[in-house]
C-alpha cells in the first residue's frame, strides 16, 4: 500500500484554483469549522499563531479525511521542525523568508527520505504511515509530499528565478505584508511600488512550472491577485473575521 495521495499537490499541477482560508486559533474545534465552510485548504500556521506540534497534531486529525486540505506553516526551515510535522501527517508545508535557490534546496531535501533527502526514517510510529499501517510508506512518501516556499522580502524576489527552477518546489506564496515592510512601507502593502512588484512576481511564478499563491482579505485585492496569476489564495484569516463580526455586532448594539 503506497502512501496516501496529496489532492492539494494534484490540483496545483492540474492549474485548479484553490481558495483557503488562515487557521490560527490553535484550537481543533476551530478549525474543524472552518473545514466545514467549504474552504480547498487551510493554514495551520505555526509561525504567528501560538502553535506547537501537539495543537498542529491536532489539527490534522480533525481534518483528516475533511475536503479542505491542511498546510502547515513552520516559522523557520529546520531539518528536525520538518521531519515532526511530516511524520505527525501534514503533507504540505509553507516555508517563510526563503531568499535563495539553495535554501529551497536544502528544504526540498529536508521533505524527502534518502537518496533524494535527509528526512529521517522512523515514520513506523507516526500518523503518517498510519501506525505502521502503510507498508510501503517510506518508499513512496516522496512523491506525495508538497512544498510551497514564501517569498517576502526584496533579496527573495531577486533570487525568485532561480528558486521557480529548484526542481521539488511545487509553489511559490508572495507574503505582502513582510515584501512591504522589506521595501520601507511598513504595514502598507498597497502603495504603487510593492504592488507592481507584486504583479511581476506572481506573472513570473505563473508563467513558470510552480503554482502562485498569495494572501488578500479583502475581495477586491484576492480578485486583482487572481488576475495576476496567483492560483491558490488565501482570502481570510479566522481570528480577523472573528474580530471583526464581533467589533461590527458590538458596535450595532453600543452606538445604534
Amino acid at each position: 500500500m503506497p502512501a496516501p495521495t496529496n489532492p492539494f499537490k494534484a490540483a496545483l499541477a492540474r492549474g485548479d484554483r484553490l481558495y483557503g482560508c488562515w487557521a490560527g486559533f490553535a484550537e481543533p474545534y476551530a478549525t474543524e469549522v472552518l473545514a466545514e465552510a467549504g474552504f480547498d485548504w487551510l493554514v495551520i500556521d505555526g509561525e504567528h499563531a501560538p502553535n506547537d506540534l501537539r495543537s498542529i497534531s491536532a489539527q490534522l486529525g480533525v481534518l483528516r479525511g475533511a475536503a479542505s486540505h491542511p498546510v502547515v506553516r513552520l516559522p523557520m526551515g529546520e531539518v528536525w521542525a520538518i521531519k515532526q510535522a511530516l511524520d505527525i501527517g501534514a503533507q504540505t508545508l509553507l516555508i517563510p523568508m526563503v531568499e535563495s535557490a539553495a535554501q529551497a534546496e536544502d528544504l526540498v531535501r529536508a521533505m524527502r527520505y534518502p537518496p533524494e533527502g535527509v528526512r529521517g526514517s522512523g515514520a513506523a510510529l507516526a500518523r503518517a504511515s498510519r501506525f505502521s499501517g502503510i507498508p510501503d510508506y517510506i518508499v513512496t512518501a516522496n512523491a506525495q509530499m508538497c512544498l510551497l516556499v514564501q517569498v517576502e522580502t526584496v533579496a527573495g524576489l531577486d533570487a525568485l528565478d532561480e528558486i521557480l527552477g529548484v526542481e521539488g518546489v511545487d509553489g511559490v506564496f508572495i507574503g505582502p505584508s513582510d515584501l512591504a515592510a522589506d521595501m520601507g512601507h511598513r504595514g502598507d502593502s498597497a502603495v504603487r511600488d510593492v504592488q507592481d512588484a507584486i504583479r511581476d512576481a506572481l506573472a513570473r511564478i505563473a508563467a513558470s512550472d510552480k503554482a502562485a499563491g498569495i494572501l488578500a482579505l479583502d475581495p477586491e485585492t484576492a480578485a486583482r491577485y487572481r488576475d495576476w496569476g496567483a492560483q491558490f489564495l488565501a482570502v481570510g484569516i479566522d481570528v480577523v473575521l472573528l474580530a471583526q463580526a464581533a467589533r461590527a455586532l458590538a458596535a450595532r448594539w453600543r452606538d445604534g
